[in-house]
């Protein structure tokens, strides 16, 4: 245990920064998906093909190459990122919208249609029906899935160690190497502080599941 106690700070800074990562990224996933669901049950053909296409690529591609694209191909187009964190944080983010698109849009095929019918049947367009009637109920229902794919994002921010991102994962690695006769025990620590975020998460999915499941 002396190789964790004596890297405590280097730990906490890993942690700090996988926390800044999921909490960033999965906010804009979460935007980013919430749009993308409603694309996808758009009126307009041009933007259900768009949604379709999106969420089907990133769904069936390893998250490895978003990474990659981000931090290697978009700078070489010209765009050029301050720091590393800021390509994660597109690579999580718009890898992880796709997965959230799919759990809102089974949220809104739940929705009788019968409502959205007796909606514009009153005079309401698509955006009202979508933003008043529809969503509300959808994302009630979705929240549990949701907080699973969130918690996904936490473990996937792993990957931004390999690509010069010094979160936990990536300070877990450099402990290892620098400590090689005490690996498991770096990684045990690692791990230990994976969970930090990822348990309380899932108790919270647990706890909004079964309140859900008494509201119906």
């Amino acid at each position: 245990m002396d190789v964790i106690i004596e890297n405590l700070p280097l730990y906490w800074e890993g942690f700090l920064r996988t926390l800044f990562l999921s909490v960033v990224s999965g906010v804009i996933a979460l935007v980013l998906g919430t749009l993308l669901a409603a694309a996808r049950v758009s009126p307009v053909a041009a933007l259900r093909g768009f949604s379709t296409v999106y969420v089907e690529i990133l769904r069936n591609t390893p998250l490895t190459i978003a990474f990659f694209f981000a931090a290697i191909v978009l700078p070489r187009l010209g765009v050029q990122f301050a720091q590393f964190e800021v390509a994660a944080i597109i690579a999580l983010s718009t890898y992880t919208a796709a997965f959230i698109a799919e759990a809102v849009r089974s949220g809104v095929n739940s929705v009788p249609v019968g409502q959205a019918e007796a909606a514009r049947s009153i005079g309401m367009n698509f955006g009202q029906v979508l933003n008043l009637i529809i969503l509300p109920q959808a994302l009630r229902t979705v929240i549990p899935p949701l907080i699973n794919i969130l918690i996904a994002l936490v473990k996937n921010s792993s990957v931004a160690g390999a690509f010069f991102v010094l979160e936990l994962f990536g300070y877990g690695r450099q402990l290892a190497n620098a400590n090689g006769d005490q690996v498991i025990t770096v990684l045990l620590g690692t791990a230990f502080f994976y969970l930090l975020l990822t348990v309380p998460l899932g108790i919270l999915a647990s706890t909004v599941e079964r309140k859900v499941a008494i509201a119906r």
